[in-house]
């Protein structure tokens, strides 16, 4: 008897259990998904149906279980509305460990906020929020929503592992249509067919995947859709308020873009008078366009209107003209309406900004842009113009445009076309240093730095955008020494095509070098060191991706207290690698230590096999921009 009420008790124990794991439990959580993982997503369905050329619904429910205080980012809800399109219902959930639901909320309980990014932007967004904060690891959220979208120029992409340490239970994505209505779509990392299931006047095709494991992002990896599953979706057919388009090919998608800027060029008569004063009688079409540019940068401001049809529409000139500001849509076009009336023609031209934005996908006609810039064709060099900038020079775009494509629209329509390059002849630093070694150990050190392309972007928006109190802050907080003040600090700039700037800096190094009894050690790479190094992965998985490239020099010349001679001194050093060229030496002459550094770093894509090379190549680089110098005093001379 005793045996049946201990098995019966064993029996009871198991099934309360059982009932207490709930069906989102992590104990469910298959274990090889939580190898480097800091949250599964444990089921995530999203239905996007295109109820014809004018609307569409997005109904999407995810549930993600959240292992540790790293994934919390993916426990919160958040999405915008605005008069295009609507939340219509939203409900969260929040469960323990074992699934118990403990708290529910409801559209009601969202937070409400604007969707402006303050400061100098307007915007009719509104953004739907909410975050249970819980904290007791592990925890799972549940969301459902529902979106009426008016207009069918945005489609959503089905990305299951939205980002790094990430793992997928199971994610799908439906689209469903009217029967003779196409979509296009273009898969990375998915290599099957969408099912396909018809109703009555409906097709549905289905998108699917289970199981995958988290990715831990290596350095210089490929962009994302190069390692996991990405679907892209863009319509055919489409419209947006009153205009309709397709996106057949970037031509016809160009003249739909073009549609909504037709028209909208339209000058006040005293800047009509003002183009000409400024352009009649100037041959140079560069001196032209750069004059043009110049007054236009000189008499509007940027400020970031996302208002209209979708923030697609720029504001007419004549609104620019009066008010003096605009966004990037609005200046441009305002520029493009500039150039008109002096007789040159230009492009209003779409692009992807951003520095690390560079790729869209060439072959996927579709709406892949973040950015307006203006094009103006020329027979020596086309010249690029970035009409939100007060203080960039003509024909020069940095890292946030440069080297990618690009959609030119005309009248006749889109055209790609790529933006400039700036290569490892472009992208230069060439630097001097004069210091003089105190008997205290104290350097004082006079710099003198070239900066030229993209190695003088950061530079160039420092000093254009902050007060000169600031940039000592700046200053005061970027180089590399443990102990130093500024004494002073200079900026001159290269007006050309390919900008430059001439940086002259005045800073004393306390305790700079060390000294040892009659020995004395110091560093001679005052101010290039590499600060970091890469860590040694046997398991690379993906290739090397390297984007920028460019060239470095350093000259330095110390001047050190009377009565040294060397004791140790580093070797001539030359690294030459497919990944760049390195090389520096240093020698005493006198009481004078004179170093040199170079560094050529190169651009590219490699395969994970070469990621050892780059390894060593980065280690040479690091120790060699460490190495020292021994000087000890000679016989006779007095203590230091």
């Amino acid at each position: 008897m005793k045996g049946v009420v201990l098995l019966i008790t064993t029996i009871f124990t198991v099934s309360a259990a059982l009932q207490a794991q709930g069906e989102y439990a992590a104990s469910k959580i298959p274990p090889p998904l939580l190898k480097n993982a800091d949250a599964v997503l444990r089921l995530e369905d999203m239905q996007f149906e295109i109820i014809n050329t004018r609307q569409t619904v997005t109904k999407y429910r995810y549930v993600v279980t959240i292992l540790n205080g790293n994934g919390d980012h993916w426990a919160e809800y958040s999405d915008y509305y605005d008069k295009y399109r609507s939340i219509e219902s939203v409900e969260g959930i929040l469960y323990d460990a074992n699934g118990k639901q403990l708290k529910k909320v409801k559209k009601k309980d969202l937070e409400d906020l604007t969707g402006s990014s303050g400061g100098s932007f307007a915007d009719d967004d509104r953004i739907k929020r909410h975050n249970f904060y819980y904290k007791a690891y592990p925890y799972t959220v549940e969301y459902f929503s529902e979106v009426i979208t008016n207009g069918t120029l945005f489609f959503p992409r089905w990305v299951p592992q939205g980002g790094e340490r990430l793992s997928v239970e199971n994610s799908s994505m439906h689209i469903v249509c009217p029967r003779d209505y196409q979509f296009r779509y273009k898969a990375f990392m998915y290599n099957r067919e969408p099912e396909i299931t018809f109703g009555k006047n409906t097709k549905q095709s289905t998108w699917s995947s289970s199981n995958m494991m988290a990715i831990v992002k290596e350095p210089f990896s490929p962009l994302w859709h190069e390692l996991t599953t990405v679907v892209i979706y863009g319509p055919t057919d489409f419209e947006l308020d009153n205009y309709k388009g397709t996106m057949s090919s970037w031509r016809e998608f160009g003249k739909f873009v073009y549609s909504l800027k037709k028209d909208r060029d339209q000058l006040p008569g005293n800047v009509k008078q003002m183009v000409h004063q400024i352009a009649d009688g100037v041959s140079d079409p560069f001196e032209k366009v750069s004059r043009l540019y110049k007054y236009m940068q000189s008499h509007t401001r940027y400020v970031g209107i996302q208002l209209g049809i979708g923030g697609w529409q720029p504001f007419d000139a004549t609104y620019v003209a009066t008010k003096k500001y605009g966004d990037c849509k609005a200046l441009t076009n305002y520029m493009y309406s500039l150039l008109k009336e002096a007789g040159v023609f230009s492009y209003y031209t779409l692009v992807r900004a951003g520095e690390f934005s560079k790729y869209i996908t060439a072959d996927f006609p579709s709406q892949q842009f973040t950015h307006v810039i203006l094009c103006v064709p020329n027979q020596k060099d086309t010249i690029w113009l970035e009409c939100t900038s007060q203080t960039i020079q003509p024909g020069y775009l940095g890292d946030f445009t440069c080297d990618r494509p690009v959609l030119l629209i005309g009248e006749d329509g889109g055209q790609l076309v790529n933006t400039p390059r700036y290569g490892i002849n472009d992208n230069l630093q060439s630097r001097y240093i004069r210091g003089v070694l105190e008997a205290n150990s104290t350097l004082e050190v006079n710099t003198k730095t070239v900066y030229s392309g993209l190695q003088q972007d950061e530079i160039h928006s420092m000093i254009t955008q902050l007060s000169k109190e600031k940039i000592k802050e700046v200053l005061d907080r970027k180089l590399d020494f443990p102990t130093y003040s500024i004494r002073r600090f200079d900026y001159q700039e290269e007006k050309r095509f390919l900008p430059g700037i001439t940086e002259s800096l005045g800073i004393t190094v306390s305790n700079y070098a060390s000294i040892s009894g009659k020995r004395l050690f110091i560093m001679p790479n005052v101010m290039s060191r590499y600060t970091s190094k890469l860590s040694i992965d046997s398991t690379r998985n993906f290739d090397i991706r390297l984007n920028r490239e460019y060239r470095e020099t350093d000259t330095v010349e110390i001047e050190i207290p009377a009565g040294f001679e060397s004791e140790s001194m580093p070797v001539d050093v030359t690294v030459d690698s497919k990944f760049g060229r390195y090389n520096c030496s240093v020698k005493l002459e006198g009481n004078r230590l004179i170093y040199f550094r170079s560094l050529e770093h190169r651009g590219g894509r490699y395969p994970a096999s070469d990621y050892r090379d780059l390894v060593k190549f980065y280690d040479a680089v690091f120790k060699n921009d460490h190495n020292k110098v021994v000087l000890v005093k000679k016989d006779g001379a007095n203590a230091f």
